[in-house]
């Protein structure tokens, strides 16, 4: 069984829901506390092991190539001026042994499609697949949690899953499972936000996926959606009779940093942890 050291980060959506603020700067870019999301995103995928960064990005999202960059005028500025910290911190945004590769999405025809974009680099080898919108604070990188429970299974995709409560299933992906009692159960179907009255469960996916490279045969093969989009979630469900696939309760608290209420939440829980006083 192949370890998984390749995560792919789709990082071309518009960011809407902060406009203006996301006009001329990407979503992903956004700061909780002092440090941006896409950031967040990949320590965490650092701390499970990752070493080959997969950013599938679009236009206006040169800011994050230029964040994961070296800035040597940044750094003799501050080498000069005796700020260790700071250089330490500059210097320490990519972790060693880390490489970030850019691959451009042409145009944003949905998260499958973006995913479906770093298949001529992630060939054909296990990958995880972090959406830097969903923030996750935990003692064990989530991503580290889904790589550990393929390896229990055996082998397989794994998705990520947290209850909700009833009135929530419309905005999510929502899976049935062989036991909803275990923390990681045989997948065995998934629905774009169901009623609450016809959901199959109240286990909600959420932006951290590991999956087998047999997922891009369908992504390829998958019609597009509504908006002409290829959905994720559609190219999951295509693979379940052939691929074995399972979904795991992680640990941890996650916040949707997709919507401003989740934003602000996430930056209060991090201010807080890192001993600002609030309020």
């Amino acid at each position: 069984m192949k370890p998984v050291r390749k995560v792919v980060f789709p990082v071309n959506g518009l960011g809407t829901r902060f406009l203006p603020a996301t006009k001329a700067m990407p979503k992903e870019m956004l700061p909780v506390v002092d440090k941006p999301l896409i950031q967040y995103a990949l320590e965490e995928a650092a701390a499970a092991g990752v070493t080959e960064m997969i950013f599938v990005t679009g236009r206006h999202k040169r800011a994050i190539e230029d964040h994961f960059d070296r800035y040597p005028e940044l750094e003799r500025e501050l080498e000069m001026k005796g700020k260790e910290e700071l250089l330490e911190i500059v210097r320490g945004i990519v972790p060693p042994g880390v490489r970030c590769i850019y691959i451009r999405q042409p145009v944003p025809l949905g998260l499958g499609h973006a995913v479906l974009c770093a298949q001529p680099v992630v060939e054909d080898s296990p990958f995880a697949v972090i959406l830097a919108d969903d923030l996750i604070d935990g003692k064990v990188s989530t991503t580290l949690q889904l790589i550990r429970a393929r390896e229990e299974q055996g082998g397989g995709s794994v998705v990520a899953v947290q209850d909700v409560a009833p009135e929530e299933t419309k905005k999510y992906g929502i899976v049935s499972v062989d036991d909803q009692t275990q923390n990681t159960s045989r997948l065995r179907g998934i629905v774009e936000k169901p009623d609450p009255s016809v959901a199959p469960s109240r286990l909600a996916v959420i932006g951290r996926y590991v999956f087998e490279p047999e997922i891009f045969d369908h992504l390829a093969k998958i019609a597009p959606g509504v908006g002409g989009e290829i959905q994720l979630t559609d190219g999951i469900a295509s693979m379940l009779n052939e691929s074995p696939a399972f979904a795991h309760r992680f640990e941890g608290t996650r916040f949707d940093c997709g919507s401003k209420q989740g934003f602000l939440d996430a930056t209060i829980h991090f201010a807080r942890k890192r001993g600002f006083r609030i309020g």
